[in-house]
């Protein structure tokens, strides 16, 4: 699926209604460069599980937890992760095969601890369309 939005607001309107589908278990893996919109995406998502708290990138923390909503919320930004066993000191299992639904971004640099099954998401500029376009593509 690709979806293509025009502002913040349509890539978080987006967002919030796949988070509509999500179900325990559910690891979706966010990648896009710097500044794409990766955040934004996560606060539409958070805001269609029926999270009201504000939702930050946890860059330095690795995972924040959200639990006020349908499902709990695990945000990680591997982004700081240098060696997978990082991730294992956090305790990742608990959470990817919890309750939840986990949303990584950067997952790339976990690629080997990530389950068969995941929600791959894609955010790209094309800054020749728009400075606000993004193209978000969902497999």
């Amino acid at each position: 699926m690709v979806y293509e939005s025009t502002s913040a607001k349509q890539t978080a309107q987006f967002a919030a209604e796949l988070a509509k589908t999500a179900a325990p278990g559910m690891i979706i893996c966010l990648e896009g460069d710097l500044g794409v919109g990766k955040t934004v995406f996560t606060q539409g998502f958070a805001r269609g599980l029926g999270i009201v708290e504000p939702v930050s990138s946890p860059t330095f923390t690795i995972v924040q937890v959200y639990e006020e909503g349908r499902l709990p919320l695990y945000h990680f930004d591997v982004y700081r992760i240098a060696d997978v066993m990082e991730m294992e000191e956090i305790g990742y299992e608990d959470y990817f095969y919890g309750q939840g639904v986990c949303l990584v971004e950067w997952s790339s640099r976990i690629s080997e601890i990530l389950p068969e099954q995941v929600l791959s998401v894609r955010i790209e500029k094309d800054l020749e369309r728009d400075f606000d376009f993004r193209r978000i593509i969902v497999e």
